[in-house]
């Protein structure tokens, strides 16, 4: 019954009394107390019921406000659930299908009419289905528990029995499950429950929530990829909370590189894996970060061993959904061997700047030297009955001289391109010829070991001299380091350069090496002066007691010998060089000694001689006329092409000098060849060897012999020799 229609029967009531009242006052006498108590009564109860409709048109008006109310909230509640992103179902207790929303009806591919009726469970694969129907026993047994619970809430506190009077809920965990519409492909989606219940714990219906969480997995398996990709990836990347450093993240490049595995890294602040040397700098780091949103360099690190490295690092800013900062995103890269790579780069850098410095002032020095040992060799020859004392002096002046040049060759051995005589050598009976030498030599209170194998070390392709020279080198430096005695150990041994220790030196190839090392026990060198002992003029001995070209010299014979040296060590303990020579396949010739030397005096051969330097002209035609040479002389390459022209065909060989101003060696050499194809000409430089400078075959194939100034006596006229008699 409407609330309008009980307002017209009261109405009605209200008239029907007010008619009786009238009508009793007529038929009754006014006298009698019966009727007139009767009266008062329907007076007070019309009264009253004129007060209760009152009541009744105030109620009604809350009532049409609350129903107006409910309305607008249900209209609300139907919009949500029409328009909502997320599927919604409501099924019965037995999960047969009673709405759906419009979502729902969009992820199933099935209109709303068609779906009522249907168990919820034909969209589920197989396997789900059996998880929905456990669901459902579990909600019918939470049904009960349900009941009983407030059963007994309300027998413990009466006061609140009121409030189970309404229907209760109760909701189970989200699980994730397949779904299959009606057409399509099946997705992945997260489904939920509750369970509504009326106040006898009766299961009246159940509401489901599905969410497709296609783009999510999609998602997700982006973020695994990539945090595949950062464990592949070779470099150190870590995450580090903004308020304080700690490491929120840690990928297999960091474990690599630091040596801390992510579960003892991550939630450990910086300062619990890094020495506190270089906290300040990271300080500094993380402040520019924070004022520039990123930082780029280099960083000093130490792993978890305690090995100092450094690294190539760059840091960035991470901020939050609001842009607030944080975190800082750390990429890494090991740059260690490159540092060590490039410090060796530029110190052979260094050495070959030096090295053609040297080179010049080696030029001009032979020059000065040459007419020094000519007039020293030549004076006893053109002057007879000289007095001892002079030709002891003279001695000295020749001794001098030879040292000098000797000291001049050793300046230049460091430079590339110096060659000597090459063969093949077994490094063996050389190592035993050193070792008896300095068994002769060397104070009794320094031991000599010796490691070297009686067969199957590698041969190498070396000068025999030089490499001689290397050897003595060390092992004078190591008698040097053991002022006190100790022990000095030479080893010869074969080995493979793979492509990690080649990637250490610069000059060093993958392949098979003859290593010889000489070991000592003595003072060692500071690691400050390491990186300096190959440099030329370089050395820590007193004043007077070292010229400093000892190890430059055995540099420069390694490195052109195609190897590469290796220095280990440590101040106190002693210091072991290893010399690297490329290992070489084939027989060793032995030279014919047997060979009658030939007579160096001249028949009367009329000899060219081109130098710039005059002392060098006038010493050599002096030598030379002494043993039975002719000469004539010229300054320069211009002057030498005239007289060639003029006496070309007195002419036997043209002793000529390669590094002269105005029209040089090269050019000369080209012209005259021109002139006469079967010139005979002997080359003269300063340099070591005519190779070193650099000139074209074509020039090379015209030289038939060269001289290195200063050149002795015997040498000179042994060349000239070999030469007229081509």
């Amino acid at each position: 019954m409407e609330f309008s229609d009980l307002e017209q029967q009261i109405t009605r009531f209200h008239q029907r009394i007010e008619q009786f009242q009238h009508y009793l006052r007529k038929s009754l006498p006014d006298s009698k107390d019966t009727s007139t108590e009767a009266i008062a009564e329907l007076d007070t109860a019309l009264e009253e019921l004129n007060v209760a409709v009152e009541e009744l048109h105030i109620q009604n008006e809350e009532l049409l406000v609350t129903r107006q109310e409910l309305e607008f909230e249900r209209q609300r509640y139907l919009e949500l659930f029409e328009f909502a992103p997320d599927g919604y179902l409501v099924t019965d207790a037995r999960g047969i299908i009673q709405e759906a929303n419009l979502a729902a009806e969009t992820m199933l591919d099935l209109r709303r009419d068609l779906m009522a009726g249907k168990p919820l469970i034909v969209f589920l694969t197989e396997a789900d289905r059996q998880i929905i129907l456990s669901r459902l026993d579990r909600l019918a047994c939470l049904s009960l528990e349900n009941w009983q619970s407030v059963q007994t809430v309300a027998r413990t506190h009466p006061q609140k029995k009121q409030n189970f009077h309404t229907l209760t809920h109760f909701f189970l965990p989200n699980w994730e499950v397949t779904l299959t519409p009606r057409k399509g492909e099946p997705f992945p989606a997260i489904l939920s429950v509750s369970g509504e219940y009326n106040s006898q714990g009766n299961l009246l219906r159940l509401r489901w929530l599905i969410r497709n969480i296609s783009q999510q997995k999609q998602t997700e398996q982006k973020i695994r990829e990539q945090a595949a990709l950062l464990d592949v990836a070779t470099e150190a990347i870590f995450v580090l909370r903004l308020e304080d450093n700690q490491i929120l993240f840690w990928n297999k490049g960091a474990e690599q590189i630091y040596g801390w595995k992510a579960r003892e890294a991550v939630e450990k602040t910086w300062s619990e894996l890094w020495c506190k040397e270089v906290l300040p700098q990271l300080q500094e780091v993380r402040k520019a970060v924070i004022e520039q949103g990123k930082w780029q360099g280099e960083l000093p690190k130490t792993t978890k061993t305690g090995r100092e490295i450094y690294v190539e690092s760059y840091w960035t800013l991470m901020r939050d959904e609001e842009g607030k900062p944080k975190s800082i995103l750390v990429v890494e890269s090991d740059i260690t061997q490159k540092k060590q790579l490039e410090a060796q780069f530029l110190h052979a850098q260094r050495l070959e700047s030096l090295g053609s410095l040297a080179s010049g002032i080696a030029h001009d020095l032979n020059n000065i030297l040459s007419p020094i040992m000519g007039v020293a060799q030549l004076l006893p020859r053109t002057i007879p009955n000289l007095e001892q004392s002079h030709l002891e002096l003279l001695k000295i002046l020749e001794n001098s001289s030879k040292r000098g040049s000797e000291l001049v060759k050793q300046i230049l051995l460091f430079t590339r391109g110096i060659e000597g005589d090459r063969q093949l050598v077994k490094v063996r009976n050389l190592l035993w010829e050193v070792v008896t030498v300095l068994e002769q030599t060397f104070p009794k209170s320094i031991k000599i070991h010796k490691n070297i194998p009686k067969q199957n070390l590698y041969l190498v392709r070396a000068d025999i001299t030089q490499l001689q020279q290397v050897l003595m080198n060390l092992c004078i430096n190591a008698r040097d380091a053991m002022p006190n005695g100790g022990i000095l150990t030479l080893t010869a041994q074969n080995r493979f350069v793979d492509r990690n220790l080649a990637l250490k030196h610069p000059d060093a190839n993958i392949g098979h090496y003859l290593v010889v090392s000489v070991a000592d026990t003595g003072i060692g060198i500071s690691p400050e002066n390491l990186d300096r002992i190959f440099e030329p003029f370089f050395t820590t001995k007193e004043r007077g007691k070292g010229t400093g070209l000892g190890l430059s010299s055995v540099f420069g014979i390694v490195k052109n010998h195609g190897g590469f040296i290796s220095v280990d060590s440590e101040v106190g303990k002693g210091t072991c060089f290893e010399i690297y020579l490329p290992a070489q396949d084939g027989k060793i010739k032995h030279a014919n000694l047997s060979e009658s030397s030939p007579s160096l005096t001249g028949e009367g051969e009329l000899l060219l001689v081109v130098d710039d330097e005059a002392a060098i002209r006038e010493t050599l035609s002096f030598t030379l006329k002494s043993y039975n040479y002719k000469t004539i002389t010229a300054s320069n390459g211009t002057e030498a092409i005239e007289l060639y022209k003029r006496h070309q065909d007195e002419i036997s060989i043209v002793l000529l000098d390669l590094m002269m101003p105005s029209l040089d060696g090269s050019t000369t050499i080209l012209t005259l060849k021109k002139i006469n194809p079967q010139v005979k000409i002997i080359a003269m430089s300063g340099l070591v060897s005519y190779e070193e400078i650099g000139y074209s075959q074509e020039v090379q194939t015209a030289v038939r012999g060269f001289l290195s100034k200063p050149f002795s006596r015997d040498e000179l006229l042994t060349t000239i020799n070999e030469v007229i008699r081509i």
